[in-house]
């Protein structure tokens, strides 16, 4: 057999790319075809587009040439990627740019590890488990940095000589059959990859299609187009944009875990929403965690001190609330409600509730069904002891998985597991419940000994939840969570939602920063499947604005997990408008490009930049997160960087994508809004600010084109200067045409931005307007001739929707 197999699918050739730049933050960019349905000639059509960022761009024209073996190696865009390809390796092309390499053995097994070749001096980016449940991220040069589970792996090649221009090449571990795949580095500089099935009675002699690999010149193109090319191969998940997205998205929320952890009760969460309402940030999301199911816990002698753990042993008893939830016949004097429908009806009513959702884990609770319950007899749970895979032995130990593999976990037979979700949802529904959050789904991973294995299970259980989410969510309500393994990720075909880091423990300061980090990097893979959740925050905490400014960026629902009356509304009014809606950014929030192969956790001087989009501006949060990565002692990058102050630069470059708000008449310059300084500064595409921060201090840009109006007026909407993603308020920015002259004899331009919220919007202007007005009422207005920046104060009474018309 041939080492190369035949092309088997192939897409135009032709790719256009930027000629050198040399921003902080920009890297010119290849313009991929692999997502493009229609001819060539679309091509041209969208660099015309793309030409509006600086008229100083020109095209190229590039040979893409397929991934291939060649001498031992494995060559990538004409040169060796890997070297000492062993011969048992094959390579399958897909596309000009993308192939699928796997391997093949002399025997079969469940569980094999091959060599793939070496890596050396290289800038790379791995995505790995540090824990079954999650991961971060880790940066390195060689394949001895690329840890155990690394399920993502980024490298930015050389660049050519006399040229800035870099090439990126992406390795996805994908789902090959039964089969799941992860990669892994040794001290020989040899990067393995392992295919396991986690069944030993599903075994094989190969994995053709273990690792999806991809390169291009933009490493934000390139991630997308390669899970396009995916979607169609796998065909077991769908991409983000086609999913219907809950719209408790665009709500703020309140989630009950932080506030009382399992202690929730009715009385309680009254109390919280009573209390944000009353601060001015009503809640219009509420999220009722754990504590509120019908639970046993057989191994919690009464009088005994708790142990920390036990609660992972606990099992479901029935699909139905406890009785802090529903009152008991012969109760009389019990405060609880009649039921969970009757509370969920009272809070949506007096708190004017948009969404309700309530937690449960993926077998109904962490210790899974209790078999000896009347109220889940009729699901036949069988009690199984979880075994990790020899993989994580290197791997952090994490107490949820060491006591469920302790006490065993009440496990439904697959088959039902449709009957289990259809009835617990069903259920839900019936009491008003909106939607659930899902956790601990990475268990089947362990548990899939006998069930045809890890991928299979993990299919079958993901399917049948989707289906019951259909059948009784009509908002597509579900926020998936302990779920960052590839078996799940990459059967997420309806869910569109899921957590992306580890939670946010408010007592433990050393996870405070490493939180904001793993969510912006993760997000690089999970952003283009579902909206990153990047789980709640206490508003009134040493990082409260640390963590709001990374909500305001992240693209991600907004929620935090206060205790009632314990608050910040400074930090809540910056992110929820005055009816308990946010401003949430277009795109996942991920790294800038500058900072991909940055450890601005522990090397002590990187600043980390997120970078997103709204309507008609960009927006780019800045953060020194440095301090310590999780992990056992043993792992790289474990030790804590001293506090101290850190520098660094901020350029409208960071913003990837700028040529879908600059539209047409763009000056090729930016007006650029510091929300912690107040200043706005004009700044060219390729210009940067300086930023000192201290750890755990942040700020947030807003970066808005300057556009030409009326072949004179410089304008640039900025938007509400007293949020944090102040561009995220703008709907649209428009002139009109010039009207006829006034009894002066000057004519008068106007341009109209539409908007929502109350406060202060902002706008740079190259000169003082005549007035201005809101939904067409005269306002006052500001106007520095210093900053060139125009203010004018949007009052509450225009909230949902204004239109302020600017006439020069």
């Amino acid at each position: 057999m041939s080492r190369v197999t035949q092309l088997v699918q192939a897409t135009a050739a032709n790719v256009l790319s930027q000629p050198p730049n040399t921003s902080p933050c920009s890297t010119p960019f290849l313009l991929s075809t692999n997502n493009l349905s229609h001819n060539k000639w679309n091509l041209f059509s969208r660099s015309s587009l793309l030409l509006t960022r600086n008229q100083k761009w020109r095209q190229h024209m590039l040979l893409a040439t397929t991934p291939l073996l060649k001498d031992g190696n494995l060559c990538i865009n004409g040169k060796d990627a890997l070297t000492g390809v062993p011969q048992n390796i094959v390579v399958t092309p897909l596309t000009d740019t993308a192939a699928f390499v796997g391997a093949t053995s002399s025997h079969t097994s469940s569980r094999h590890v091959f060599k793939l070749g070496v890596i050396k001096d290289v800038k790379l980016l791995c995505l790995f488990r540090f824990k079954l449940w999650w991961m971060i991220p880790r940066i390195g040069s060689s394949a001895s940095d690329i840890p155990l589970e690394t399920q993502m792996l980024l490298l930015e090649a050389k660049q050519v000589p006399a040229s800035h221009r870099s090439t990126y090449v992406l390795f996805l571990p994908v789902l090959d059959d039964n089969f799941r795949i992860s990669l892994q580095g040794n001290s020989s500089d040899e990067l393995d990859f392992c295919v396991e099935s986690g069944d030993p009675a599903m075994v094989t002699s190969q994995s053709l299609k273990a690792i999806f690999v991809n390169y291009g010149d933009n490493p934000f193109d390139l991630v997308k187009d390669s899970m396009m090319i995916l979607e169609k191969q796998l065909g077991t998940f769908a991409l983000r944009d086609t999913k219907q997205m809950p719209g408790m998205l665009d709500w703020f929320g309140w989630c009950t875990w932080d506030a009382f952890y399992s202690d929730v009760d009715p009385q309680g969460i009254k109390e919280g929403l009573m209390s944000l309402s009353q601060g001015g940030t009503p809640a219009k999301f509420l999220l009722i965690d754990d504590g509120w199911q019908d639970t046993v816990n057989e191994f919690l002698e009464q009088g005994e001190p708790f142990i920390d753990g036990l609660q992972f042993g606990s099992r479901l008893q029935s699909i139905k609330e406890n009785k802090k939830f529903r009152r008991i016949e012969n109760e009389v004097q019990s405060k609880a409600p009649r039921d969970l429908k009757e509370f969920i009806s009272d809070i949506k009513s007096t708190f004017n509730l948009k969404y309700v959702y309530v937690w449960h884990a993926l077998h109904g609770y962490w210790g899974g069904l209790d078999p000896n319950a009347v109220g889940t007899k009729t699901y036949d749970p069988r009690l199984r002891y979880p075994v990790l895979s020899p993989v994580y032995l290197a791997n952090m130990r994490d107490i949820a998985m060491d006591s469920m593999g302790k006490y065993g976990v009440g496990v439904v037979d697959p088959d039902t597991m449709s009957q289990f979700y259809d009835d617990l949802h069903g259920y839900l529904a019936s009491q008003d419940v909106d939607g659930v959050k899902v956790d601990a789904q990475n268990i089947l991973e362990t548990i899939s000994e006998g069930l045809g294995g890890r991928v299979s299970l993990a299919r079958q259980v993901q399917q049948a939840l989707e289906r019951s989410i259909a059948a009784n969510f009509s908002d597509n309500g579900i926020i998936c969570c302990m779920a960052q393994s590839t078996d799940s990720i990459y059967h997420l075909k309806q869910s569109a939602i899921s957590r992306a880091s580890d939670d946010f423990f408010p007592k433990e300061p050393a996870t405070w920063a490493q939180h904001v980090a793993a969510v912006a990097f993760n997000s690089i893979l999970l952003g283009e499947l579902v909206v990153p959740d990047w789980d709640m925050f206490y508003s009134l905490h040493d990082a409260a604005e640390f963590h709001a400014v990374a909500r305001a960026v992240g693209g991600c629902g907004v929620y935090v997990s206060d205790k009632p009356g314990r608050h910040d509304f400074k930090i809540l009014q910056r992110l929820v408008l005055p009816d308990g809606s946010i401003l949430r950014a277009k795109y996942a929030g991920r790294p800038s490009r500058d900072c991909l192969f940055t450890d601005p956790v522990t090397d002590g001087k990187s600043l980390l930049k997120i970078w997103n989009l709204n309507k008609c501006t960009g927006v780019i949060g800045i953060f020194n997160c440095q301090g310590s990565w999780p992990g056992p002692s043993t792992n790289k990058g474990d030790q804590m960087v001293p506090s101290t102050e850190l520098s660094g630069q901020v350029s409208p470059a960071c913003v990837e994508y700028f040529e879908e708000v600059s539209g047409q008449i763009w000056t090729g310059e930016t007006a650029v809004f510091s929300f912690k300084t107040g200043g706005v500064s004009r700044l060219p595409m390729e210009g940067s600010l300086n930023v000192a921060l201290k750890p755990l201090e942040c700020d947030v840009f807003t970066v808005s084109p300057i556009k030409v109006y009326n072949e004179g007026i410089e304008f640039a909407a900025i938007g509400l200067m007293n949020m944090y993603n102040s561009g995220g308020a703008l709907e649209s920015v428009e002139g009109s045409a010039a009207t006829a002259a006034d009894t002066s004899g000057c004519s008068k331009y106007t341009i109209h931005v539409k908007g929502r919220g109350a406060g202060c919007f902002g706008a740079y202007s190259d000169r003082k307007p005549i007035s201005c007005s809101i939904n067409m009422k005269h306002e006052d207005f500001n106007f520095s001739a210093q900053q060139n920046l125009l203010t004018i104060t949007i009052p509450p009474t225009f909230n949902s929707s204004w239109n302020i018309a600017i006439v020069y």
